[in-house]
């Protein structure tokens, strides 16, 4: 990461704290933005802000709690008003890929529950077709070099995601991550469907029609893009 993208990161995460009204409950995504947007909410709750938030990991939580930032579990919501997180990459139409960090069938569910999606990048995400980044494909520990070579049979390059000590990576939900390279994805919607149809993919990092407004920074400042 360069010093501009943590800059952009920086500034994305703090222009986010703009759509937290008191009272909201709030998803809060996993990663490195994300970690900037919850330590500049942490900030704000100290200073008298009353929210309540749902984490999608242990990462997430916390970093919460450390902060005293008030936690709810997802099985006590109904809704959410806003879920701010990052992504790996935003096209022009604001479809996403996210996973980079391990957590996206959480990170989906929460944004599934909110009202808005709010998204938080340096304009390093941004790009004119999804694909450069490996899109995370997460699949059951059982089997899965069989569910890895239906994915090579739907045009993907999948690789088992390790842990730094090279083992294989285990998701919260004890889940593997496969990650795909599929060259650019010029139809995002028919890839996912054909996907969601394998047999031991539990999720997939393509987030298609749920991000509301993308926030971008950059060395020029913030800019904004909207669904």
């Amino acid at each position: 990461m360069t010093t501009d993208d943590a800059h952009g990161k920086q500034l994305a995460a703090e222009r986010a704290l703009d759509d937290v009204k008191p009272g909201m409950r709030l998803g809060l995504g996993t990663g490195s933005t994300a970690r900037r947007f919850v330590a500049a909410l942490g900030a704000r709750v100290a200073a008298g802000l009353e929210v309540t938030v749902v984490a999608t990991s242990c990462e997430t939580r916390e970093q919460a709690q450390a902060l005293g930032i008030p936690l709810v579990g997802v099985d006590d919501v109904d809704a959410l008003d806003l879920y701010v997180d990052g992504a790996d990459e935003v096209d022009p139409t604001l479809r996403l890929v996210k996973g980079g960090g391990g957590a996206l069938l959480h990170e989906k569910i929460v944004a599934s529950l909110a009202r808005r999606f709010l998204v938080i990048v340096d304009a390093s995400k941004l790009v004119p077709v999804l694909g450069a980044f490996p899109l995370p494909v997460e699949v059951v520990r059982f089997g899965w070099p069989a569910v890895a070579r239906r994915i090579v049979a739907l045009g993907g390059q999948p690789t088992l995601r390790r842990g730094p000590g090279g083992e294989a990576f285990v998701t919260e939900e004890q889940h593997h991550i496969l990650d795909c390279r599929f060259g650019q994805i010029a139809g995002p919607e028919a890839l996912a469907r054909a996907l969601d149809a394998t047999v031991g993919v539990v999720e997939h990092g393509l987030f298609l029609d749920m991000a509301d407004r993308v926030i971008i920074g950059g060395t020029q400042g913030v800019r904004e893009l909207f669904r």
